[in-house]
């Protein structure tokens, strides 16, 4: 969430859907060692010594271990908030961070880049957050209506994914419209200009573009699997007391997310004042997505791996990629009986 929202950002994007709309900036965030763990015994944990660096998202994963009470990591754990998830890609190719999120898509780039990255576990969510919109006075009523059409999209996302899927089912490729590569932002500006026939987009833009109008041409809740996946560095999974820590905030994870469920009002305040969105839109929409699917986090699975290498030949048939990747070398069963056992 295909890059960043469930793509609803809610819970790394949260996607979100990649919460690239609601933030541009990168900072560091440090929290202090404490004294328990969520899942290894913490006589395992080098709590004076082990470092975590995780990349986050504006809201993400900070702020749910918050909101459940389990930022009290016997680990230091720096946070590094990035606004899409290649750039965590890179980063971690980089050697500067060791845990970060994103969807299907990126790493699927980083086999092509030959970028050092593991995928170790999966995050279920929720597609109703993404779609096709056209502007008020729009005659369109199908995707095969866009033809030759200026349609802005968020390329090496879901809603590029999404958006070749689409038009395959209507005997159209990217070539046969204008295709408009565009951030989040631009592309919003974009459309409220009328500068674009029709958008592909996905996470709080939707709303905030049919308050004035707006309608969905199209969803793509049925074409996008919801899985986003956690990445990790290899060189952090080989490292013993790094691992051991990955493996209690992985569990973390696993419990702040059930909280959430939970806690969705509670959560949705938190979250629509960080991110300064209408507490009202927030909420609505994580409803809609509880009533879709609950957001899980899972271990590695032959499904979870058999979604991404679909995607990944969808990119390529699409002329995205210049090669047929496997995606099964990016998966790393390190983790699954961490996962597997917390509680």
């Amino acid at each position: 969430m295909y890059t960043n929202n469930w793509l609803r950002q809610n819970f790394f994007f949260s996607l979100g859907y990649l919460l690239v709309a609601t933030t541009a900036c990168s900072e560091v965030k440090s929290t202090s060692p404490a004294t328990s763990a969520a899942n290894p015994s913490p006589s395992k944990i080098a709590a004076n010594t082990t470092q975590l660096h995780v990349a986050k998202y504006k809201g993400g994963w900070d702020l749910n271990l918050k909101l459940a009470g389990l930022d009290n990591f016997p680990y230091t754990t720096q946070f590094t908030e990035f606004t899409g998830g290649n750039l965590m890609v890179q980063s971690i190719n980089a050697g500067a961070i060791d845990l970060a999120s994103a969807s299907e898509i990126p790493p699927i780039f980083a086999i092509e880049s030959k970028a050092s990255v593991k995928i170790i576990a999966t995050l279920k969510g929720p597609t109703v957050g993404q779609v096709v919109l056209v502007p008020k006075n729009s005659t369109a009523k199908t995707i095969a209506d866009l033809k030759g059409k200026r349609v802005g999209y968020v390329k090496a996302t879901t809603a590029h994914y999404f958006l070749i899927k689409m038009l395959e089912k209507v005997g159209l490729t990217m070539k046969d419209i204008n295709a408009i590569p565009l951030s989040i932002p631009d592309g919003l500006s974009a459309f409220r200009k009328g500068q674009l026939d029709a958008w592909a987009t996905y996470g709080y833009s939707i709303p905030q573009a049919e308050k004035e109008g707006a309608r969905v041409l199209e969803s793509a809740k049925d074409i996008l699997s919801g899985n986003f996946v956690i990445i990790a560095s290899p060189n952090a999974i080989a490292d013993p007391q790094k691992k051991v820590v990955i493996a209690d905030f992985l569990c973390r994870l696993q419990k702040s997310q059930t909280w959430r469920e939970s806690n969705l009002k509670q959560w949705s305040k938190n979250y629509a004042t960080t991110i300064d969105v209408d507490e009202g839109i927030v909420y609505q929409d994580a409803k809609q997505g509880q009533q879709q699917r609950r957001q899980e986090l899972l271990p590695i699975s032959d499904a979870a791996i058999a979604s991404e290498q679909k995607v990944a030949d969808t990119f390529f048939q699409a002329g995205v990629i210049s090669t047929k990747v496997d995606v099964k070398q990016l998966w790393d069963s390190s983790f699954k009986e961490d996962i597997a056992k917390c509680q």
